[in-house]
């Protein structure tokens, strides 16, 4: 009766060691060891978040997505396109007052360490990404959004809402990357560059100084992920495959679009502003003093207030 029963619940057992097995992130990260020592860290920094979350995973074709919800269920749809490297845990200094009134879904990139799984060893191009976009909003039946991109998340909230106008309401973009123009290859970009090559914890301390206008406020728990995230994973240098958008693109951006960025950004001039203004029918623009690239922790008091009276405007 015991082996009768046994061989009742092995293809269940099966089933469940192949489920676990398709959760590794061997696409990305270099061994099973330091993906699991990565996952502890993630999950240290998700400790930092002041408010209530539910973790969800997406299965698409390219991979799972993983998606941290936040916020009353009844809440405007605010999606979170988080920068490179930095996964949805960088949104600590904003989620409080973002999730008050908002349904929050901060999605991990799928091809960067975090806990979103790349099915295999590929850059995605646009139209993957896209794809990819949109598989996960088809599963959340999300429709009329407010979308929400920060640094290389700006370029992906932007490539999407290109392609897709109908689904989103609003377009927020926090210092976005190779948005509007190419970046210029300074020494501290270089040094940006060598991390990722070649990751170690002077490297990492000399990018956020560079990045970021007041390094003191980065919690160490999320310095330790990014290094570890960095270090653990596959290195993929994709930021130049991000071309900037034709005039043509950016005046068929007929929403209300926010663009805000630091007065300190090293990857970004402030005349993006001006730039957004001339080329988007409906732009909106702001120059955040005293702030770097990572302008939503140099000033996330700020940050939150222009981002949140830009949704509430009719």
């Amino acid at each position: 009766m015991k082996r009768y029963i046994s061989l009742l619940l092995l293809p269940f057992f099966l089933l469940s060691c192949s489920a676990a097995k398709d959760k590794s992130n061997h696409a990305l990260f270099k061994s099973k060891k330091e993906e699991q020592k990565y996952i502890k860290a993630y999950n240290k920094s998700l400790k930092l978040w002041p408010v209530p979350f539910e973790e969800k995973d997406v299965t698409t074709s390219f991979g799972t997505a993983h998606i941290i919800i936040s916020g009353p269920k009844n809440g405007e749809p605010l999606v979170l396109l988080h920068g490179m490297d930095a996964t949805s845990t960088m949104w600590y200094p904003n989620i409080k007052a973002f999730a008050k009134e908002y349904r929050i879904y901060a999605i991990d990139y799928i091809m960067e360490a975090g806990k979103s799984v790349l099915k295999e060893n590929k850059n995605l191009n646009s139209e993957e990404i896209v794809t990819w976009y949109n598989e996960i909003f088809d599963n959340l039946k999300l429709k009329n959004i407010n979308l929400l991109g920060t640094s290389r998340g700006g370029w992906n909230a932007t490539l999407y809402t290109i392609k897709h106008p109908d689904r989103v309401k609003k377009l927020l973009l926090l210092a976005p990357v190779q948005t509007f123009g190419m970046i210029s290859m300074k020494p501290d970009l270089i040094n940006a560059a060598n991390f990722k090559i070649a990751p170690n914890r002077r490297r990492l301390k000399k990018l956020i100084e560079d990045f970021s206008l007041y390094p003191e406020k980065i919690d160490p728990i999320i310095k330790e992920q990014i290094y570890l995230g960095n270090d653990y994973s596959k290195t993929k240098l994709d930021l130049f495959a991000m071309k900037p958008f034709s005039d043509e693109e950016l005046k068929s951006l007929n929403l209300p679009v926010l663009v805000l960025v630091g007065d300190h950004d090293i990857l970004n001039p402030i005349d993006i502003i001006k730039t957004a203004a001339e080329k988007i029918p409906n732009a909106h623009g702001a120059v955040i003093e005293s702030a770097g690239h990572f302008l939503t922790i140099d000033r996330p008091e700020d940050v939150n207030k222009r981002v949140l009276d830009f949704l509430k405007e009719k």
